[in-house]
């Protein structure tokens, strides 16, 4: 009889690919990391690019020089493991992989041009390699669709499942698994100890009998897995169940009741020994953080060393503008809601330190001065915050960090608002690009918090590449930015 902890089961919020969150994972853990489906799609799209780039180097150099390799290492790095695109129509399935592609290559050229290593490399290879990397991987992706049902066949038909407890956990683990085909798990109904009349069972879900009946049903019909949907204050109940079952070979799959509330990089570990599943936690942990702090350094040492020229004319600018300081300092919130002092330059005549008070900047305000007006617009009276994400107080990408006068106010008005600093604030964010830039009214700051919490949920590298990438164009064309 094996034992796991199984996945979350609820999963209403949508993630940065559209899918519902955990739809991927629900089906990768269903299939197994090692069944070879897994696997293929996990290697689809780092091994297209580095096949591709292979193959023109060898056709355009004659063979395959060392700084191809090197260059195929760290893209491999970047982007594996791929993304699952089993269940996305065509149409997203090509936005997808041409933004991720995009992401990717943006920061590969900009680091290459500004480091001269692109110098290395031929350039007719790097412009086929950018159109011909993502159709490579488009069209793998569609033959692995064409080709699933063939491999998910190998496998005999679907495995059967039932669900002790017909509660809200229960009944959204049983509508993952019915919305997701390629599990291959057929769910024949729930055992439940209260009567039928008692339970608002939706259509399509039957109740089959009482918990007693359970292990005498198991055997008789073949089932395979067992997923426990009783809550945790159950204890008696769960511990009767799992005896009973002793003397089966289904496996078995625990769904806390902690799973109907909203989890925040929620997953299973331990301490001294005791099996935990964290609620809310920070998506930085361990090799996660170190690949984010090593790319934050990256990337703000990059571009301070591209815009230098920049910010010295602005600073002349400012200087010569108006009178007051080129820099203004001010208190937000950071990492673990700890002060931190952020850098802008200065774009009004006055300067707050938004400790106490903050007032929102509205259109025409009589402050701007005529170059602050620009900066603003374009935002870049943000470009000193890259010294913030070098001392460690900032990230390039994360949560915008507010005022305090503004955290004190919203903090007390929206449920989760102090969740969004268990990460360090970024310069620019996933709320940013999708629109929610500027606003201080209390509509516009939920949106903005749901958001910054959807990042949290869903982070990935490749995830703060598209954020960085889709901040050049709402820099352009924003109009939320006075």
């Amino acid at each position: 009889m094996d034992n796991a902890t199984a996945p979350p089961a609820t999963g209403a919020a949508a993630g940065p690919d559209g899918l519902q969150a955990g739809d991927a994972e629900a089906i990768r853990s269903t299939l197994g990391k090692d069944h070879p489906l897994s696997f293929i799609e996990a290697l689809i799209d780092p091994g297209m690019l580095v096949l591709t780039l292979w193959g023109l180097g060898v056709y355009h150099e004659g063979s395959l020089p060392p700084h191809y390799t090197i260059l195929s290492v760290i893209v491999f790095a970047m982007t594996y493991p791929g993304t699952t695109h089993l269940r996305s129509p065509l149409r997203r399935l090509v936005g997808h992989t041409l933004i991720n592609w995009a992401s990717v290559a943006a920061l590969l050229l900009v680091t290459g041009f500004a480091t001269g290593y692109a110098d290395e490399f031929s350039a007719d290879a790097l412009l086929a390699w950018l159109w011909l990397a993502p159709l490579s991987q488009i069209a793998a992706h569609r033959l692995l669709r064409l080709a699933a049902p063939t491999v998910l066949a190998l496998r005999g038909p679907p495995r059967k499942a039932v669900i002790v407890g017909m509660n809200a956990q229960g009944l959204a683990l049983a509508r993952r698994v019915r919305a997701t085909p390629y599990a291959r798990v057929d769910v024949a109904g729930f055992f439940d100890d209260r009567e039928l009349h008692r339970l608002n069972a939706p259509m399509g879900f039957s109740l089959i009998d009482r918990l007693a009946a359970l292990p005498a049903y198991v055997q008789a019909h073949g089932v395979q897995i067992i997923y426990l949907s009783l809550p945790m204050a159950s204890q008696p109940r769960i511990l009767q169940v799992l005896d009973g079952l002793k003397d089966t070979t289904a496996s078995i799959y625990f769904v806390p009741d902690m799973f109907v509330t909203d989890l925040i990089q929620g997953r299973s570990s331990s301490i001294c020994g005791i099996p935990v599943i964290s609620v809310c936690e920070t998506p930085f942990r361990g090799m996660a953080g170190l690949v984010k702090r090593l790319w934050d350094v990256v990337l703000a040492s990059a571009i301070l060393l591209l815009v230098s020229p920049v910010m010295l004319a602005i600073a002349i600018g400012i200087k010569l503008g108006s009178p007051g300081p080129v820099v203004f300092k001010q208190r937000r919130y950071g990492l673990d809601g700890k002060e931190i002092v952020v850098y802008k330059f200065r774009s009004m005549t006055v300067t707050e330190d938004g400790q106490t008070s903050y007032t929102q900047v509205k259109r025409g305000d009589a402050r701007v001065t005529r170059l602050g007006a620009f900066i603003r617009k374009t935002s870049l009276d943000e470009l000193p915050q890259f010294i913030n994400v070098l001392q460690g107080r900032m990230s390039v990408v994360g949560p915008r960090p507010h005022a305090i006068a503004v955290n004190e106010q919203y903090r007390k008005l929206i449920s989760g608002y102090m969740v969004r600093h268990k990460v360090r604030p970024g310069i620019t964010g996933w709320a940013q690009v999708n629109g929610w830039r500027g606003g201080d009214d209390l509509e516009s700051m939920q949106r903005r918090i749901q958001y910054d919490l959807d990042y949290l949920r869903n982070w990935t590298l490749r995830l703060d590449l598209q954020i960085v990438v889709r901040t050049v164009g709402v820099v352009f064309k924003d109009t939320k930015a006075y």
